[in-house]
């Protein structure tokens, strides 16, 4: 069973987020196209999340009181299948089979295909009012389980994201807590010019949430701050808003617009694939430059 109660040593985590950026390049190369950027940036917190926070028994799926994940952003979902598949929800070869005709597996999560998967996503925006319901059943059935959602910062245009963060703070859902993996870029462009999502924290707030801001990079903030999150009774739901780099890992890749959705082939397939062996390299800002 894997549970929290920080277990896993930062060097591992660092190795899994690698192992995930990796992982998202293959499958990509096998698709012909794959979502880079916006798996590149919340890799840390997935790591997190499946390695050492999130209460969970691979071997038994519909465990009742598992916690439960919803992937709000489904596009990143490339980068949560190989997390899966290594900790034996299914075999890692299954994956060879990426988008290909039949396979379990596609560019959005189908929950009905995947084995382990709480919620199937793609059109975003509807994550935020399943983990509401999540969180309501767990209340109803006496049950101690977390639910924990995963938001893009560009869907949080949509509507119903607000009046699920609305409801959330109206039942007082402290078992309910939200991650913003706030990378700045939708795929139309900068959040703050497409629509925007500032003061976060405060609007979040202002619906009852507690929150936090961190680096979302820094996985020893992301566990202090998971750490932090209560998990009895009634209360504020939580919301973990985690400041990230769009593209983090891949020179070419970082805060560009370019890498939304891309292909990596020849040369440039095994650049970047050397280029996440390094390891990371500080990001400079190109205002900084």
């Amino acid at each position: 069973m894997t549970t929290a109660q920080n277990n896993v040593s930062l060097a591992v985590l660092e190795d899994r987020a690698k192992f995930i950026r990796k992982e998202t390049v293959r499958l990509s190369r096998i698709a012909g196209a794959g979502h880079y950027s916006s798996t590149f940036s919340c890799a840390e917190v997935l790591a997190t999340l499946y390695y050492d926070q999130m209460r969970i028994e691979p071997s038994k799926p519909d465990w009742p009181d598992r916690d439960r994940f919803v992937m709000s952003k489904g596009h990143a979902a490339i980068g949560l299948y190989p997390v899966m598949a290594d900790l034996g929800y299914f075999d890692p070869s299954e994956l060879d089979t990426y988008t290909r005709l039949g396979s379990k597996f596609g560019d959005h999560p189908d929950m009905k295909k995947v084995r382990g998967l709480d919620f199937s996503s793609g059109s975003l925006g509807h994550g935020l009012s399943v983990g509401v319901g999540f969180a309501l059943s767990a209340r109803m059935q006496k049950s101690d389980f977390m639910t924990y959602v995963m938001l893009g910062d560009g869907e949080l245009s949509e509507g119903q994201i607000w009046e699920a963060a609305n409801a959330a703070g109206h039942f007082g859902l402290r078992n309910l807590v939200a991650i913003v993996d706030r990378n700045g870029l939708s795929i139309d462009g900068h959040t703050e010019d497409v629509m925007s999502v500032e003061p976060l924290a405060d609007r979040f707030a202002a619906f009852g949430w507690d929150t936090q801001r961190i680096d979302g990079h820094d996985l020893g903030a992301i566990r202090k701050a998971f750490a932090a999150l209560g998990h009895e009774g009634t209360g504020k739901p939580q919301v973990i808003i985690a400041d990230t780099v769009k593209g983090r890992g891949v020179a070419r890749m970082e805060m560009s617009l370019d890498w939304h959705v891309g292909n990596l082939v020849g040369q440039d397939y095994d650049d970047v694939m050397a280029e996440l062996e390094a390891g990371l390299q500080p990001f400079v800002a190109e205002d900084a430059l």
